[in-house]
């Protein structure tokens, strides 16, 4: 349920790379872990896990490093193995593989598709004589960070990789980047035995920016296109099928494989609309499609007004549709202040399912979303040093009331607090209970609190986090990882001293006076914006002793 981007070195002011990623998986494992570079006996094997369990710990490991190693769990199941290499690189480890001491990045978005079977484990194929099915995308992102350098390396083995061992469940869309050029990787099943699995990569022309979001997004492949690559079971798989027929034209991958949007219309297809237009109104793209969840209305990928900041980009994964006729800050459903948070319950329907289900009501589906688990923005900028030439911003929790930490790809740890926390279980030793409960606290007073309170400590804190990447640049290797520890659990300590000062200044609705607010020494009674007010039955109230007729 992701949103995930791209934007390559000339839609980028500074001239960077950035493969960018929200994890919008609810109560899911959030860490942020770092596995160490590792060599290995000639001979040996990699264990693959499935990778779709969304319950904390997602992966218990002795192979993974000391990172992935829990007391009180067992060891995570695998499903398969594939021949080791000799050396495997160190990176940064999320839901998904993130980025790589080589400065390889990585995204991801689940889409629907029409086929998403369950696992085929080695030994359960071998027993029955069938395809064994063991990658999904989370694994298949982990071992070409483990193995590769480049975007174009790592989509050949990916693409290697399915062809010989089997695709299971959702449909995926990968994007991978490195510091010269981006692909965006897509992939899915097919109920054959002997076409399995497919896959398409395409590349993005430089000085252009992708957007994925729960939607299949490459669309007609065509021969000799030398920005484009794919699986060889895919045309012989769906025409065996009739998914398509070499005589009625150039494949449409899109419709080939998928049923189209993921949730409900316009879940995947607004939040495409948004980024584009956000980035370059002179598109003149419409809110509105023609054609539905195979809508050709939107570019595959375009450019962007104006080269983009680093803060523009995280402007826009912080976005409710702000100022459209989408604002999800307007409205009754928003309360009286202004709550873009829109929660899911029984009459939503079932996620990935749009094509069977009757559909009673639905939301918007804003980038920021209050399922939001992370958001990283993984960046390869071009003039740096080699040390601190490769970062991973990184967000926990919801990215509107967020703060993105840097933390460089070269770097041998990551805090302690980054890499722990059960998402179901409160602690003040976790990074992503701090800005939950910031998150969870702010809907008591949305408005009021984040413009007066968290926007501009975010604003702050990542003024900073610029600052001392700058200031990065001229260390020494040895110094690299403390100083970046040192500011990730600086900035962290002001966010939990945020939450503290949020309890008490806006306990029971008021504004309550502190040693920071002299001024406001007596509780200030906030109460409701009379256009709200309007609409309940507060007008009905008891403003008098006669009787209401």
């Amino acid at each position: 349920m992701c949103t995930t981007m791209i934007f390559t070195k000339g839609a980028c002011a500074d001239g960077a790379m950035r493969v960018t990623h929200s994890d919008d998986n609810e109560l899911s494992d959030q860490r942020m872990i770092y596995v160490p570079a590792q060599d290995h006996e000639p001979g040996s094997f990699r264990a693959v896990v499935a990778g779709t369990d969304d319950a904390y710990p997602r992966l218990v490991s002795t192979d993974r490093g000391p990172n992935y190693q829990l007391e009180g769990y067992p060891d995570t199941k695998a499903i398969g193995k594939i021949p080791q290499v000799e050396h495997t690189y160190a990176y940064f480890d999320g839901s998904y593989g993130i980025m790589n001491e080589h400065n390889l990045m990585f995204g991801e978005c689940t889409n629907g598709a029409k086929f998403q079977p369950e696992y085929i484990s080695q030994q359960d194929a071998q027993a029955s004589g069938i395809q064994c099915r063991i990658f999904y995308s989370a694994e298949l992102s982990r071992i070409a960070l483990e193995r590769c350098k480049t975007a174009r390396e790592a989509v050949e083995l990916m693409g290697k990789l399915i062809d010989e061992y089997g695709y299971f469940s959702t449909g995926e869309t990968l994007l991978v980047g490195d510091e010269k050029e981006a692909w965006v990787f897509e992939m899915c099943a097919l109920p054959d035995n002997t076409y399995h699995s497919v896959w398409a990569a395409q590349r993005i022309p430089d000085g252009e920016l992708f957007v994925a979001a729960n939607e299949f997004r490459i669309r007609i492949l065509e021969e000799g296109n030398q920005d484009q690559l794919w699986s060889p079971l895919l045309k012989p798989g769906v025409e065996i099928l009739g998914w398509w027929k070499e005589a009625e034209g150039p494949l449409d991958w899109l419709p080939t494989i998928s049923q189209g949007e993921y949730a409900h219309p316009y879940y995947s297809l607004r939040r495409v609309w948004r980024v584009f237009d956000r980035a370059n109104p002179d598109l003149g793209l419409s809110p509105w499609v023609n054609g539905g969840g195979y809508t050709t209305d939107y570019p595959f990928s375009a450019k962007p007004q104006h080269p983009l900041s680093r803060r523009e980009i995280f402007a826009l994964y912080r976005d409710h549709y702000e100022g459209t006729e989408f604002d999800l800050t307007e409205g009754i459903a928003a309360g009286p202040y202004g709550d873009p948070h829109r929660f899911t319950g029984p009459y939503d329907g079932a996620q990935n399912n749009i094509s069977d289900e009757k559909l009673f009501g639905a939301w918007e589906r804003s980038i920021s979303v209050f399922y939001q688990g992370y958001i990283t923005v993984c960046e390869v900028r071009p003039d740096a040093p080699e040390l601190t030439k490769g970062v991973c911003w990184f967000g926990p929790d919801v990215a509107y009331t967020t703060c993105f930490a840097p933390f460089p790809a070269k770097m041998s740890n990551l805090p302690a607090a980054y890499q722990s926390g059960d998402p179901q279980v409160y602690s003040r030793d976790s990074a992503w209970w701090a800005f939950d409960f910031v998150a969870n606290w702010s809907r008591l007073n949305f408005q009021r609190m984040c413009h007066a309170d968290i926007l501009p400590l975010q604003a702050r804190l990542e003024q900073e986090g610029e600052q001392v990447l700058l200031a990065w640049d001229q260390c020494q290797d040895e110094d690299l990882t403390r100083l970046a520890e040192e500011h990730a659990n600086h900035l962290l300590q002001c966010w939990w001293q945020l939450a503290d000062k949020l309890v008490a200044k806006y306990s029971n609705g008021y504004i309550n006076g502190s040693k920071q607010l002299p001024q406001n020494s007596h509780p200030v009674p906030v109460g409701y914006p009379s256009e709200w007010l309007g609409k309940t039955d507060y007008a009905k109230g008891p403003t008098s002793y006669d009787m209401k007729l």
